[in-house]
């Protein structure tokens, strides 16, 4: 069964893809643009309403003051209005100009229906009379909007009560009626010019804010830089100099860098030294005579042990974990130097090596891994081996098939389990295999075997995962 790719990272030491905005530079970017595209807009929305607001309140002073000049000239004589035929305001005498005056009852006077119109200004003619005012209390006015032959105009009402004899009241209500258009027209004219405006200071705050966040961020990306030059192979150290807020993380990772070569350091030299201590007292046991068979058996294979751990010590670097190196190189070396030696019978080594591949570890350490599956593919091969490299942004694969007899299924299941010697199987693909394996487990990467459908011998797949193949 399959793993999951959570898993899979958990295993390699991947953090898993958290998506765009786990990277630092969008959350900025994303969250300028934020402010921008909802700050801005809501000011926009808010100054066009309180424009609005502005421009009914100066509607309904003007309408006011129209109304004040009606019920100046307003009079009323046994119970019945009298006006005069012209009004000071020239627009009320001119045939539907866009501002007129009418004054009704508001139906409390006996003998009335609910709603008449006593009085219209000239400005009117060709109207019908709408079925509904607003008739507000007397001594209230009211402002709204109604339709006039289904276009919108606006309304402004006042109620007053005339007194006649023997304390009648003869109740009016004026309304001063204006074409909307005007008001309207200033509203839109308004509302283009804000818009625009501020589509153009949007326009330009996002290529500021870009700008900033570039040049803000741009420690960042030198960081980054560098951390990939380090990891490359291309430095030793982080060099530039940072802000306050990161040199201090730089001179950790440098002083990280620097102590963690020196344990290498130390290790290898450790191990080379103990190894080396352990050859002389061994030398002198095996030279004794009188030494049994089984005696003998077990010093060889402690001398091949020390051996192979001498091996190991010389080839661990100690900077591997972060250096990266070219594998093409490492692969053109090998491929030369066994085609040399494998000439009787002739051994044709063909290659496909993804030349950006890179390995991120030791140079020694791969040519070891490389050169010992290489060798062992030559022995076993009849004619032909086959060696080919790919690589991703996050793994990097090798494959080297040969067209031998190859490792039957059994042998292929237990050829890698603990306790099983790799040499006890057929000749060619057992020699070094502990070293290589040993070195691939130290770098977390993972070796199996299997049948080349290509050349039907043995192929030996390896994988290493670019994030996390750094030596243990």
């Amino acid at each position: 069964m399959s793993k999951s790719s959570s898993q899979a990272q958990s295993e390699t030491g991947t953090p898993p893809n958290k998506g765009l905005l786990n990277s630092l530079k969008a959350r900025l970017v994303v969250s300028a643009l934020l402010l921008i595209l909802v700050l801005l807009p809501l000011i926009g929305f808010t100054l066009n309403d309180a424009f609005k607001q502005q421009v009914k309140s100066a509607a309904k002073n003007e309408l006011s003051a129209y109304l004040y000049s009606v019920l100046a000239v307003t009079e009323v004589d046994n119970n019945r209005l009298v006006m005069p035929e012209l009004l000071v305001e020239n627009q009320f005498n001119v045939i539907q100009s866009g501002l007129y005056a009418l004054i009704s009852t508001s139906g409390n006077t006996p003998g009335m229906p609910p709603q008449h119109i006593e009085w219209q200004s000239n400005s009117f003619l060709g109207f019908k009379t709408p079925p509904t005012l607003p008739h507000p209390p007397t001594g209230q006015s009211g402002f709204s909007e109604i339709l006039l032959e289904g276009k919108p105009h606006i309304i402004y009402s006042f109620s007053a009560s005339f007194e006649q004899k023997k304390n009648q009241q003869f109740p009016i209500t004026i309304h001063i009626i204006k074409d909307q258009a005007d008001f309207q027209l200033q509203i839109d004219k308004f509302t283009r010019q804000l818009w625009t405006w501020l589509l153009i200071l949007m326009a330009l705050l996002g290529i500021v804010q870009l700008a900033w966040l570039l040049w803000t961020l741009k420690p960042l990306a030198q960081f980054k830089k560098e951390l990939g030059d380090v990891e490359q192979g291309l430095a030793m150290q982080l060099k530039s100099n940072y802000p306050t807020e990161l040199q201090a993380v730089a001179h950790q990772l440098n002083t990280l860098l620097n102590t963690e070569q020196n344990q290498r350091k130390r290790y290898r030299n450790a191990l080379s030294d103990l190894a080396h201590s352990l050859k002389t007292p061994l030398a002198v046991i095996q030279s004794q005579k009188d030494l049994s068979q089984g005696s003998f058996e077990q010093i060889a294979i402690i001398n091949k042990i020390i051996g192979h751990q001498l091996k190991r010590a010389q080839s661990a670097a100690g900077s591997s974990w972060h250096l990266g190196i070219k594998v093409s190189s490492v692969c053109e070396k090998l491929v030369r130097t066994l085609a040399k030696i494998y000439r009787e019978p002739e051994i044709q080594i063909s290659k496909s090596v993804d030349s950006e591949a890179i390995f991120r570890g030791d140079e020694s350490d791969l040519t070891e891994i490389l050169g010992n599956l290489l060798d062992n593919a030559c022995k076993a091969a009849k004619s032909q081996v086959i060696l080919t490299v790919t690589s991703s942004d996050t793994l990097l694969s090798i494959a080297i098939e040969d067209d031998g007899k190859g490792i039957s299924p059994e042998q292929q299941s237990l050829i890698f389990e603990r306790g099983i010697r790799a040499d006890s199987y057929s000749q060619g693909h057992g020699i070094g295999l502990s070293i290589v394996r040993d070195l691939i487990d130290s770098y977390k990467g993972k070796l199996s075997v299997s049948s080349s459908e290509k050349l039907g011998g043995a192929k030996f797949e390896i994988s290493f995962n670019l994030g996390a193949n750094t030596r243990d």
